[in-house]
């Protein structure tokens, strides 16, 4: 084990430090690391058990009582939100209001199959779906205790033994509307002013490439730029506020699409982030449009994540493509 401090020999004799304006501290430090050693070889000999090359681990777990995991899960969000986007690092802020508010696990012994399961308990009763629970509170906690396992402080993953369904699903899977699904909402009667300015499109930024009116932007996650050529249906909701669009904010904005959805008649828990799947799986399949132009319109780095995430080929879509096929081969 090692210190981390270097010593000329003249600086060490019998055991100890000598001839350096610090050598009190030094020696004060290394009485308290051989205390600490010796108590660590204690308890070894009353469990029995005697492993000199355990000694340095056993140490750290052993400090890991000064802190709470609670208190190492909060110094390691400000780790993990280093140079990451707003957007991220307020997902990690929820997650932290949330852990510590329901506080079934502030220690290190805390950190149980039991308490895993409990957890999971509790989200499934707030009413989420396993893509939800995997990804907004599990892969955080599972983020920290693989950290805990790296610093020493904790020898032991619950998450390697419990199954947690994820739904195994990436990123806009299953998370967007059918063309079907999407008309309904466009066409949709709404009862209020309220809820029909909520109905329309956000755009706030608009500049003119080749005579078409186009929104181009950076992505917040991901800085990468994207455009959108604005259509006809875009261009009147602008017409019908004089370009001033109302602005929300986004769980206000999430909750009224909820409403709207229910008024359609559609059964699926939409949010803000579903107008960019329902989009790139509309152009995919309706459109016809190429991986790569959807790429440049969702702001992706790469083609290959618009077809991993976005490409959902529809039945309706194979059924199209197959009959064109037989009608080329006749």
């Amino acid at each position: 084990m090692t210190t981390g401090i270097r010593l000329l020999p003249k600086h060490w004799h019998r055991g100890a430090v000598v001839n350096r304006i610090d050598a009190r501290e030094l020696n004060e430090t290394l009485e308290k690391l051989m205390a600490e050693v010796r108590q660590v070889i204690l308890d070894m000999m009353g469990e029995s058990v005697m492993d000199i090359f355990s000694i340095q681990e056993r140490l750290k777990r052993k400090r890991a009582s000064a802190i709470s995991f609670l208190e190492f899960c909060e110094q390691r969000t400000k780790i993990r939100q280093y140079g990451k986007a707003d957007d991220s690092k307020e997902r990690y802020n929820r997650f932290m209001r949330f852990f510590s508010t329901w506080g079934k696990i502030r220690y290190f012994e805390d950190v149980t199959d039991a308490n895993i399961l409990a957890l999971d308990e509790h989200l499934v009763k707030k009413g989420l779906k396993p893509y939800s629970k995997w990804n907004n509170y599990h892969r955080f906690l599972n983020s920290f205790i693989l950290d805990a396992i790296d610093e020493g402080f904790l020898k032991r993953n619950p998450y390697k033994w419990i199954r947690i369904d994820k739904e195994k699903s990436k990123g806009g899977i299953g998370k967007y509307l059918s063309p079907l699904e999407f008309a309904k909402v466009r066409d949709v009667a709404l009862p209020s002013e309220c809820l029909q300015r909520l109905h329309d499109f956000d755009v706030s930024k608009i500049k003119e490439v080749k005579g078409m009116k186009v929104y181009v932007g950076n992505r917040a996650k991901t800085k990468q730029t994207f455009t959108i050529p604005l259509l006809s249906p875009a261009l009147a909701v602008l017409k019908k506020y004089q370009n001033k669009l109302p602005v929300i904010s986004n769980v206000k904005y999430n909750e009224y699409l909820k409403v709207i959805a229910q008024a359609a008649g559609i059964d699926k828990p939409v949010s803000i982030h579903w107008a960019r799947h329902t989009g790139a799986t509309l152009l995919l399949n309706e459109g016809g449009m190429d991986l790569k132009t959807v790429a440049k319109i969702c702001g992706h780095s790469s083609f290959k994540i618009t077809e991993q995430v976005y490409a959902n080929m529809l039945d309706d879509t194979v059924v199209d493509k197959m009959a064109a096929y037989e009608k080329k081969l006749k």
